[in-house]
């Protein structure tokens, strides 16, 4: 299969000043530019993106992401390396980008379109439907200086959905919007998904990656650590966060304060049936006393999370060494399936995670009934 996009060996680095000259009389008496740091923001990053693939782009604040994505959409040059974009690309990163704050929203549409290679007579037959979409109809000759983030946002994704691009980039910016404009935006990237487009896609909802895209990218540091299935890349992002947050934590012999070795049931098959009773133990092991919550998740194969317990409804105090927690659910209200258990341990004060088990075993949940979907749901039905 053809690759729409072709990232070889990209590094990025930038100079962060930590005093800068002034005048030209610093400049004269201490020669230089400086004292600086040399930043990594990206390290000999290499990936492909094939025709009609969704692949999102995971990582922690700080990891390059939206440095990654900007080398793409040509904002900013690889210190070294090349990137190669086969067709049109449109791309939405920060906030605001490429918009004039003291144009109005009808000259910034025209001048972000001729920005991605369209005339202003292809943008005349866009422009009604470019402001639908935007939902900013009172507002289109208006100043974008006067726009609030949100509004910012609308203008910016309708431009670059609406321009019939090969290549949508998008970054976090989506997460600005209110809830029904996001809803909007995710079903256009659905249908762009149908339509046979690429898209790559910055998220820090690692459930938004795994219901959208194909595969997934990780970095950490500037560097790529995981390329694959996105269910398994979530994987490897979670439990890489956590080894970074056992490793702020108090350790004892340099041992992780808490890890979860294993989940298992009595009967060895994690087989249950819809609204009855299912049972699991929790094998862990403590470095030392530890009093926090146990957290747990359920998702469907598709990558849909159907619940995440509440953390302060199963506290937990644990002994030095080996302990097993039980866990009981009086019903698993759930139809017919296979969904996703994930496992996880917080800490007493801010709920932070100490440790985390992502998929740690699958459920299969059997329904004698004839519902379809994930939860069944007995309505009672009067007829006046």
């Amino acid at each position: 299969m053809t690759s729409v996009v072709d990232v070889q060996g990209v590094s990025k680095h930038f100079r962060l000043y930590h005093e800068r000259h002034k005048s030209l009389k610093e400049r004269l008496i201490h020669p230089g530019g400086g004292t600086y740091t040399d930043l990594k923001a990206l390290q000999d990053v290499s990936f492909k993106v094939d025709a009609a693939q969704t692949v999102g782009v995971i990582g922690r604040n700080g990891s390059g992401k939206s440095t990654l994505l900007k080398c793409i959409c040509g904002v900013l040059q690889p210190s070294s390396g090349q990137i190669l974009v086969r067709g049109s690309l449109a791309g939405l990163l920060e906030l605001g980008a490429g918009f004039q704050p003291e144009l109005s929203g009808r000259d910034n549409i025209y001048l972000s379109a001729s920005m991605l290679g369209l005339s202003r007579r292809a943008v005349d037959r866009l422009f009604d439907e470019i402001v639908e979409f935007s939902e900013l109809q009172g507002f289109i000759d208006t100043q974008v200086k006067f726009y609030s983030s949100g509004m910012y946002v609308r203008l910016g994704f309708a431009v670059a959905v609406n321009v019939d691009p090969d290549v949508l980039v998008v970054d976090e910016v989506l997460a600005v919007g209110d809830e029904n404009f996001q809803t909007k935006c995710m079903d256009r990237i659905r249908q762009f998904q149908q339509e046979g487009r690429t898209i790559l896609l910055v998220s820090h909802n690692a459930d938004q990656v795994r219901a959208l895209c194909d595969r997934a990218i990780v970095l950490d540091k500037g560097a790529l650590i995981a390329d694959g299935p996105s269910g398994e890349s979530v994987k490897i992002f979670r439990e890489a966060l956590m080894g970074d947050a056992r490793s702020e934590s108090v350790e004892i012999d340099h041992q992780d304060l808490v890890t979860i070795d294993s989940v298992s049931t009595a009967t060895g098959r994690f087989a249950a049936s819809s609204g009855s009773p299912f049972a699991f133990e929790v094998a862990v092991n403590a470095a030392e006393p530890f009093e926090g919550y146990l957290v747990l998740e359920l998702h469907t194969h598709s990558g849909v999370r159907i619940v995440r317990t509440d953390p302060t409804s199963s506290p937990v105090s644990l002994a030095r060494g080996n302990s097993r927690i039980g866990v009981n659910l009086p019903e698993l209200p759930l139809l017919d399936g296979s969904y996703e258990l994930s496992v996880g341990l917080l800490s007493s004060f801010g709920h932070s995670p100490v440790a985390w088990r992502e998929q740690v075993a699958t459920i299969e949940v059997s329904y004698n009934g004839r519902a379809a979907g994930l939860v069944p749901i007995s309505p009672k039905v009067i007829v006046y």
